[in-house]
């Protein structure tokens, strides 16, 4: 090795990590700015919620439950704001709820989003999604072991009034919505073990279907849980959500939908992708330099 490939490797352990967060911050910027193309395969998990949506019978409804806070909004809102085009797209009563009061505003943000989607495209009332018809917003409340073992005995009882202040026994949709034995799957998406919970009050005493959007960080943690069918399919993280946001596309395209509406989790993924090729070849170069040093020292 000459003194000059030698002066190189040196440089390269000992560059300020000043740099690396820029060249970082650029890798993950530039595909945001400039987004480049990406369509994950759905995942067996991914699919398997997708499909039993797909096919639920028609008089019953998807609840979901949106348990995370803002702090994991871009891992985790992408996956709400699928699943409601995805009820609505194959019109599907849907039901709304939150376990934390910092989702309120989280849900009504994907609410007001996708129905704007769908009622500025909309020719007539049936195109168009109305409250209290085809979804309803229940809110918050709380302690969620009285929510959980509430709603399979009446849901009008633990949701007296919705987020805007309605009573709920008013509504249309609540006389097709009145318990558990309404709902084709509950899809609680949460960052927090708060998905078991679900399983341990709402399943277990009332055998309602479940499935779970969570964080990729917890995925590990909940594969038993679909392996075992007490989770119908899951959704891991911004790959997950993407590969939701593709199946969801393609259905969407096969009813006459084809609107070309922005997927956030496919997007982010092209910065994410972005970010771990770069860091995969810091880890080479980083590698290949104390290697290099090291056996000239010797």
């Amino acid at each position: 090795m000459s003194p000059e490939q030698q002066n190189i490797f040196t440089k390269l352990q000992r560059i300020d990590r000043r740099w690396i967060y820029l060249i970082l911050w650029l890798v993950i910027m530039l595909p945001l700015i400039f987004p480049f193309k990406i369509q994950p395969r759905a995942t067996p998990p991914v699919e398997q919620l997708f499909n039993y949506i797909d096919t639920m019978p028609e008089n019953k409804a998807l609840a979901i439950s949106v348990d995370f806070t803002p702090d994991t909004r871009a891992e985790l809102q992408p996956m709400v704001i699928a699943l409601l085009r995805h009820a609505f797209a194959i019109k599907r009563k849907v039901g709304i709820l939150t376990m934390q009061v910092y989702g309120l505003g989280l849900a009504e943000e994907a609410i007001q989003q996708v129905t704007t989607e769908f009622n500025t495209r909309a020719q007539n009332h049936n195109d168009s999604v109305i409250y209290g018809e085809d979804y309803v917003f229940w809110g918050w409340n709380t302690p969620l072991i009285t929510v959980m073992l509430g709603m399979g005995e009446r849901i009008v009882n633990v949701f007296p009034v919705d987020y805007y202040g309605n009573r709920t026994e008013t509504l249309a949709i609540m006389h097709e919505i009145r318990n558990y034995d309404d709902i084709g799957v509950l899809v609680s998406i949460a960052a927090s073990a708060l998905p078991l919970s679900w399983i341990n009050y709402a399943q277990v005493q009332f055998g309602v279907n479940l499935s779970c959007g969570i964080t990729a960080v917890s995925a590990a943690d909940f594969y038993p849980y679909v392996n075992s069918g007490q989770f119908i399919g899951m959704l891991a993280g911004m790959k997950g959500a993407a590969e939701y946001e593709q199946l969801v596309t393609q259905r969407m395209k096969k009813n006459g939908m084809d609107w070309g509406l922005r997927n956030a989790g496919t997007e982010a993924m092209a910065s994410q992708t972005a970010a771990h090729l770069a860091i995969m070849a810091f880890i080479i170069i980083g590698n290949i330099a104390f290697f290099a040093t090291r056996r000239k020292k010797k």
